[in-house]
Formats: structure tokens, sequence, C-alpha cells
């Protein structure tokens, strides 16, 4: 199968001390123009603030599809956030590439480097922050227009207008817009959340979940992740 796109924004940032009594966030990414390292845990230039749930290994690039932007505009949320490519703290963006179009454990050649998708994006409450609407993490979950993260199988160089090329498919019958949804979903059944734990091209934290999803009624408790972890009224919003 051919499954090309191009580069048209490469973002990278450092955590900065931005909400009174919050922790830091390196969520606000600027766009560089030069080529970037891309080593096995990320571009060399791009820090997080929290590396127990960002950054390392398994989320060393973050990808958005820059058409969802356009989505996210035509919501007509309350804020004057501008809905623009690096907006919501990837470090690509691209067009004509969306979840519904690649599938979990895809492996792309990014410019001299090679990476793999191994799971989609979980919005924490800073995305709720950055963009001056308190229920962002929750709407971008429920949209399963999440983006995705790439582990990198062999570190190279990236550069703007680098085409992004599809060179191996090893689980068709898991569109990355199907396993987000079952990511997310409550009601998900035993036997389809055995298939996805059996996914070693998955991030070890996705299987590990699906793996209890398989195992009983385990039911995730998403509040601190998509509210925060404060105790304020916000709370009273059942995550869905």
């Amino acid at each position: 199968m051919q499954l090309t796109s191009e580069i048209s924004g490469l973002f990278v940032g450092k955590p900065q001390q931005r909400w009174e009594g919050k922790p830091p966030s390196a969520i606000s990414k600027k766009q560089v123009d030069a080529p970037l390292e891309l080593t096995k845990t990320g571009f060399t230039t791009d820090e997080q603030a929290d590396k127990k749930v960002h950054g390392g290994p398994e989320k060393a690039v973050h990808h958005y599809p820059a058409e969802h932007y356009e989505f996210w505009r035509a919501q007509g949320f309350d804020t004057h956030f501008e809905f623009t490519p690096g907006a919501f703290g990837e470090n690509i963006s691209t067009s004509g590439l969306t979840e519904e179009l690649v599938c979990i454990g895809d492996i792309f050649q990014l410019g001299t480097a090679r990476v793999q998708i191994n799971q989609g994006r979980q919005p924490c409450w800073k995305l709720n922050m950055h963009t001056d609407f308190k229920m962002m993490a929750l709407e971008l979950q429920k949209s399963g227009r999440t983006g995705w993260y790439y582990r990198v199988l062999t570190p190279g160089t990236v550069a703007m207008g680098d085409e992004l090329r599809l060179v191996a498919r090893l689980h068709e019958d898991w569109p990355l817009a199907k396993v987000i949804a079952a990511r997310f979903d409550k009601n998900l059944s035993a036997e389809t959340a055995t298939q996805l734990a059996a996914i070693e091209a998955m991030a070890e934290g996705w299987r590990k979940y699906f793996a209890k999803k398989a195992g009983g009624d385990f039911v995730e408790d998403q509040t601190s992740r998509l509210i925060g972890p404060t105790g304020d009224a916000d709370r009273k919003t059942e995550p869905a």
C-alpha cells in the first residue's frame, strides 16, 4: 500500500511555568525551519515537563493531522484560542494522514529516520489550560481526533518538506481510529480487549490497559487526567 505525506510543520518546546499553582508544561511549542535530529527519545531540542507521562521511547514523537483544526474551529468553543497546526503541542504536522488511514504498528520512513505508530494520544488537563477551554481534553478524546505517537526504530534527521512514507503495515485490521475508540470505550468487550492486548507493536501501557479490560470489569478513572489534579467544581463533570 502506498501512503505518503509531506511534513508541513515541525514543532519543539521547553517547559514553562504558565499557570499559577499548576505544574509547568511544554505543550506550547514553536515551529522550527532547520533540520532536527531525532533520537530514540525524541527530537534533541524538544523537552517535556513531566516525564512520567510525557516523552520517552514510547512517546518520542507526537503527530497531529493538520486538517483536524478545521473541525475544531467549526465547534465554536467559548475561547479565543487559535486552532492552527502546532497548537496542541504536536511535533509533526501533515495533511492527508488521519487516524482512519493509518494502523497501529505502521512503520514509516520519516526523513532519514524510521518510526512506528504505537498508540494514540490520551489528552490531559493541560490542554484545557492551554486552550482556555475547560473541557478541551474531554472533547478531544470523545472526537477520536487525538493524533498519535511514534517510537523511533532508527534515529535520523527530519526536516520541513521531508516525505513521510509508509514502509510496512503489520496490522491492517486495526486502523488507529478503531484502536483509539476501543481505548476509551468503557463497555469494550473482553474478546476485543484480548485481541488488542496481544498486539506487540502497541505501547506497553496500552497493552496493559487492554489486558485489564480483558480480565474482567475493570473501569478506568479518567477524571484526574481529563480535569486535573485539583478538587474544584469541574470534577462534577463525569468524563465520557
